[in-house]
């Protein structure tokens, strides 16, 4: 705890020194910045160009981030839990008063593409630093279609961090260190259905934003799109790696994920599923191969394979135990599981991940199934919080990670209770009051 401790306050020092040092070098890069009067739209803008603003608004996934449960659509509120405290989105609805509606589309492209809001800087909570890659098309599409959400009333207070991170001008240094204020560039030795996988996984999609490890400063490592923690899940490697990332899949495997929620491998669960009931199953198949071909074309990260763990020990006993008890009625036996609907276990790269916390938030909280237009009639997984201790949800889940050809580091008894605290599960039924 005190070396995190020390960290976190070396990572205060940076960020503050950095936004001290960058904020004169930034001012015409952002706050007092004047941006090109280029990409206007007419007062009324066409059917078709509204049209092609949602489909941008989609790949984007703006949505999920700016609807609050149960609330209206893109009224914000939603709350962001990051390192540093919670972040609320803000309300981008017509609404004079608490929304955008009183904005142009200079502000519009200037908090979108360049990270700079009507209360200064804006957190990389939102993925300006991924969104500074559309295209002057896409963004004027994109403003043409969010003005015509209707208004709604819904005040907001959206930076509920602490000091010091509570002040915007400190990350005029992050964006000095980690944004770069640039336009998607088309590779040359690429193919146009590559280059649109990247634009869309780049840009709109900000896959970034959860599938690159983050630094102490909330940056991309350089280990690009190779799996990061997020609020309680991992989002998994990406790359053509055949034991963590998409090395086994097809690129129709990667459409079907994306389209539906599942394929032959795997269902979605977390964040993921938001992603694509939200997003990506509206995507035209153009779009969906063009990604499927971009991230196939990535070269494969280089995370070792550990040793498995040996069969004959206490807890692979046991967790075959456990397993053949609970889970073998619809995981199978053999891990293979049932193709379209609940995930094949044997060989899955989730599985196989150096993190284990997808895995442990879904066996302790269950997991409703994707639905969406190509699969509404998803399998849901039962949370097992109540009935399993946290003794039996790592003996099964180090049996699980390193059986059937799988080899992942083994969960401990401890990793179990610090996911049931984080994830707010409920404690096991058969613990002794």
């Amino acid at each position: 705890m005190a070396i995190k401790l020390r960290s976190a306050a070396l990572a205060v020092g940076a960020v503050v020194v950095a936004g001290a040092l960058g904020y004169t070098a930034l001012v015409e890069y952002g706050l007092h910045k004047s941006y090109p009067q280029s990409i206007k739209v007419a007062d009324t803008a066409s059917a078709d160009q509204i049209k092609r603003g949602e489909y941008v608004a989609r790949l984007s996934d703006c949505t999920a981030c700016h609807t609050q449960e149960g609330g209206k659509p893109f009224a914000g509120g939603y709350t962001l839990h990051t390192p540093f405290g919670d972040i609320l989105s803000s309300n981008i609805t017509s609404d004079q008063e608490t929304g955008i509606g009183g904005w142009d589309q200079e502000q519009f492209d200037r908090a979108v593409r360049h990270g700079v809001g009507s209360h200064g800087y804006l957190y990389a909570a939102m993925p300006y630093n991924a969104y500074a890659k559309l295209t002057d098309q896409d963004l004027a599409d994109l403003w043409a279609y969010i003005r015509t959400i209707a208004p709604v009333k819904n005040k907001v207070v959206e930076n509920q961090l602490p000091f010091p991170f509570n002040q915007r001008w400190t990350l005029a240094g992050w964006n000095l260190m980690f944004f770069h204020d640039q336009v998607f560039q088309p590779q040359e030795l690429s193919t146009a259905e590559i280059n649109r996988g990247a634009y869309l996984v780049d840009g709109p999609g900000h896959c970034a934003s959860c599938h690159t490890p983050k630094n102490l400063l909330g940056g991309d490592s350089s280990a690009y799109l190779q799996g990061g923690a997020l609020q309680g899940w991992n989002a998994p490697d990406l790359t053509s790696n055949p034991h963590t990332g998409l090395g086994k899949w097809s690129n129709e495997d990667i459409v079907s994920y994306l389209r539906s929620g599942t394929n032959r491998e795997t269902a979605s669960s977390g964040p993921m599923t938001e992603a694509i009931e939200n997003s990506t199953q509206y995507m035209t198949d153009a779009d969906l191969h063009a990604i499927a071909s971009y991230l196939k074309s990535l070269p494969a990260s280089n995370t070792p394979v550990p040793a498995a763990v040996a069969s004959t020990s206490e807890p692979m006993i046991v967790g075959k135990k456990v397993f053949e008890s609970q889970c073998s009625a619809c995981h199978v036996s053999d891990g293979s599981g049932i193709r379209q609907m609940i995930p094949t276990l044997a060989g899955n790269s989730q599985v196989n991940a150096p993190d284990p916390a997808s895995l442990l938030n879904v066996v302790l909280n269950g997991s409703e199934g994707p639905l969406t237009h190509a699969n509404p009639t998803a399998a849901g997984m039962p949370a097992f919080d109540w009935k399993l201790s946290d003794s039996n949800v790592a003996d099964v889940m180090t049996y699980i990670r390193n059986s059937w050809g799988n080899a992942a580091t083994a969960v401990s008894e401890q990793d179990v209770a610090k996911a049931r605290a984080a994830t707010h599960a409920k404690p096991w039924a058969g613990h002794a009051e």
